[in-house]
C-alpha cells in the first residue's frame, strides 16, 4: 500500500474542490446525508452529471455510498470533513468576502 505525501492530499481535496458542482455536494453534505436524486435536484444538475461527480468524489475519498434498498445514500466519508469544511469556508470569507478574479463560477 502505496502512503500519499501531504502534498498529493491536499492536491486530491484541490480536485475535489476544484469544480463548483462537486464544491456544491461537499457542502450539501456537510449538513448531512442524501440520496443522489435528491442531491440533483437541490443542485440542479442532472443525475448523470451529478454520477460523474459522486464518482471523482468516492475516489478521492471524500463521499463514502451506502446502499438503502433500491436507493443510495450519499455522506461523507468522515465526519471531520464536515468541520473542515465549515472552517474553510470561513476562513476564505474572513480573508476575501467577494472574489475579483473574473471566472463566471465565483461570481456570488
Amino acid at each position: 500500500m502505496q502512503t500519499l505525501t501531504t502534498h498529493a492530499v491536499l492536491a486530491r481535496f484541490g480536485k475535489a474542490l476544484a469544480d463548483p458542482t462537486r464544491a456544491a455536494v461537499l457542502m450539501q453534505l456537510k449538513d448531512g446525508p442524501a440520496f443522489s436524486g435528491d442531491l440533483a435536484e437541490r443542485i440542479g444538475v442532472s443525475r448523470q452529471a451529478l454520477s460523474n461527480h459522486l464518482a471523482c468524489l468516492r475516489d478521492c475519498g471524500l463521499v463514502v455510498a451506502e446502499p438503502e434498498g433500491r436507493r443510495v445514500r450519499y455522506e461523507l466519508s468522515d465526519p471531520k470533513l464536515a468541520h473542515a469544511l465549515a472552517d474553510l469556508l470561513g476562513v476564505i470569507l474572513a480573508v476575501e468576502p467577494v472574489c475579483t478574479c473574473g471566472v463566471p463560477e465565483c461570481a456570488p
